[in-house]
């Protein structure tokens, strides 16, 4: 039996080993890296807000159509392990897991589908492509794409309480008043500024599945 009856996951780098954003500058020249990844570290550190680096990263890489296609694979390829396992034991006893992320939709949705969480279960960010098959925009209202947006779309899907969230970043820490437990999930970074707002933290899957199960 499982002490919670949702679970809200964050997707990169707790999920996944990558930061979608950061592997997508990869794709790009070196300067182009080193800066994205600068900016997503201030973001998941607090030093800046999520919304003040978004739109402006998406600008600087224009990820196309292509590219996001190979950025699912990639999350795919890189998930945590235990993660398919414990969300697909979570499902089979009747546990709600959503996937509330500041990623791209569609690198997230072929992740979702491998995992087996139902599409609706998957909240991210839109973009619009241009002719050529750019992103180029984030399509709005982006909620996900800006600081306080984790905790309105939480609150948003009415979920069956008690509510576990679980996340490395600071945005996913603005959940710790929102939902019944929040976790600082630790196994791809460690950050301060999340541990200390957290109820408690796990370094693994198999750390996270027995705070699921415990009462």
């Amino acid at each position: 039996m499982t002490a919670f009856q949702s679970v809200v996951l964050d997707v990169d780098s707790t999920v996944s080993a990558i930061e979608g954003i950061d592997w997508l500058a990869g794709l790009r020249d070196a300067s182009v890296s080193r800066l994205i990844v600068a900016l997503t570290s201030d973001a998941m550190d607090g030093r800046i807000t999520l919304g003040e680096v978004y739109g402006r990263r998406l600008a600087i890489i224009r990820p196309t159509r292509d590219e996001l296609a190979a950025l699912g694979r990639e999350y795919i390829a890189t998930v945590l392990p235990g993660a398919r396992e414990a969300i697909a034991a979570w499902q089979a006893e009747g546990v709600r897991v959503d996937l509330v992320s500041g990623g791209l939709r569609d690198a997230l949705l072929p992740l979702a589908d491998w995992l087996g969480v139902p599409r609706d279960r998957v909240h991210a960010v839109d973009v619009t492509y241009d002719d050529d098959g750019v992103a180029a925009h984030v399509r709005e209202p982006a909620v996900l794409a800006r600081a306080g947006g984790k905790p309105l779309v939480v609150q948003s899907l009415r979920l069956p309480r008690p509510v576990l969230a679980a996340g490395d970043g600071a945005t996913d820490a603005e959940l710790a008043g929102i939902v019944d437990h929040f976790i600082a999930f630790t196994g791809v970074a460690r950050r301060a500024n999340v541990v200390a707002l957290a109820a408690g933290e796990a370094d693994s899957f198999t750390a996270l599945s027995t705070i699921v199960h415990a009462h």
